[in-house]
């Protein structure tokens, strides 16, 4: 089985922006967006969560099985995530 070989380059331009969208981050904490604060902060961390699994985790160059794993992991997590706030939302608050 032979492994796939990403240049260092690639490593680095993915280090690059990582450190380019935490600045991102930084810069979007300051700015008063109301509630899409929250929501902007997400985009931004699950764009940064991306890159980590794809190209760090080599998922982006795996077989189609662990693809099939990666995928079935997110589906859960939203599911469990999706249930618990379905749940948050439907209680009576006195």
């Amino acid at each position: 089985m032979s492994e796939h070989i990403v240049s260092p380059k690639l490593y680095l331009g993915i280090i690059l922006t990582l450190m380019v969208l935490t600045a991102v981050t930084v810069g979007a904490a300051y700015v008063e967006l109301g509630p899409w604060n929250i929501v902007v902060a997400l985009v931004i961390a699950t764009l940064k969560a991306t890159l980590v699994v794809l190209y760090f985790m080599h998922v982006r160059y795996s077989p189609g099985r662990t693809k099939l794993i990666v995928v079935a992991g997110v589906f859960w997590l939203g599911l469990l995530l999706f249930m618990t706030l379905a749940d948050y939302a439907t209680r009576s608050w006195y």
